[in-house]
């Protein structure tokens, strides 16, 4: 499989699947962290599920509601925060190197739409 990047305005989702330590790569509009295999992995699968979570709670919120959802694995921990039809995301490594990123809320709806079409395996 060949090395993808998809980007769009303050966002940017790669993978590598040559490379030999670093095969993702998540960034915004002036940052970008390389990821492990198993990091950009979880990145895209909690991604997923906060995404999921924080829909399904709509229906319990009033519309004037805001909520933060958080999910983590022994790699990562992620956070959406905002309404479920607009919220940020954030995150942080937890072991290595170590780092963080934040994406605002007009932004995170094109890059879940990239995590669920990325080949990561």
């Amino acid at each position: 499989m060949a090395k993808q990047l998809k980007q769009g305005n303050g966002w940017r989702l790669g993978w590598n699947p040559l490379a030999a330590e670093f095969q993702g790569l998540v960034g915004g509009e002036s940052w970008a962290i390389e990821l492990t295999g198993a990091e950009f992995n979880d990145f895209c699968r909690l991604f997923q599920q906060l995404a999921t979570t924080i829909n399904q709670m709509s229906a319990e919120l009033m519309a004037e509601e805001a909520i933060a959802c958080e999910a983590s694995s022994d790699l990562i921990w992620m956070e959406v925060s905002g309404y479920p039809q607009q919220y940020s995301l954030s995150f942080i490594l937890l072991t290595g190197r170590r780092g963080e990123g934040h994406w605002p809320a007009a932004i995170v709806p094109e890059l879940l739409q990239a995590t669920q079409t990325i080949q990561v395996f």
